[in-house]
């Protein structure tokens, strides 16, 4: 007969079986409809076995969530949803250095101009529309300055163009 420690931890392996998950996730997930004292318990004890094993790592978490979403997003929103995933600041910001390290993705205007030309492509015609594409960018986490200098540029090349 199954204990409780052995069923959670069959679920917590099938579970990082198709991706990785934070800490944070598992316990929700391990724990999800169960209130009762000794299941917590029993809980935290697999997900330290988990990390004794090597099996769950918040750090490979963050770097992966990182490397899937970061030519995307930018660091303000891959840093809120990974703090929103329980996930701790210290391998957060680690995550976003290694982002910008990382061959291909660039830093974050390169980042943000390939959203913005993906997605518009052409400049602002007007300050409702260069409102518009601002909100775009902010929505994917972009800083305020990053967005200035990306359709600052697109401006700028358009007048250069004519």
């Amino acid at each position: 007969m199954a204990t409780v420690f052995d069923e959670l931890k069959a679920r917590a392996m099938r579970l990082l079986a198709t991706r990785e998950h934070s800490r944070a996730e598992l316990r929700s997930k391990l724990g999800a409809g169960r209130a009762d004292e000794e299941v917590v318990e029993v809980t935290e004890a697999v997900l330290d076995r988990l990390v004794e094993l090597g099996l769950q790592s918040d750090e490979r978490y963050a770097g992966a969530y990182v490397r899937a979403k970061g030519q995307r997003l930018g660091a303000g929103r891959l840093r809120h949803e990974l703090a929103q995933r329980g996930v701790a600041r210290d391998l957060i910001e680690t995550a976003l250095e290694q982002l910008v390290c990382a061959e291909g993705i660039g830093d974050e205007v390169v980042r943000a101009r390939e959203v913005w030309a993906k997605k518009f492509g052409e400049i602002p015609q007007d300050a409702k529309e260069w409102a518009r594409q601002a909100r775009f960018l902010q929505a994917r986490g972009f800083s305020t300055g990053v967005i200035r200098q990306v359709l600052k540029e697109s401006t700028d090349e358009f007048a250069a163009g004519q």
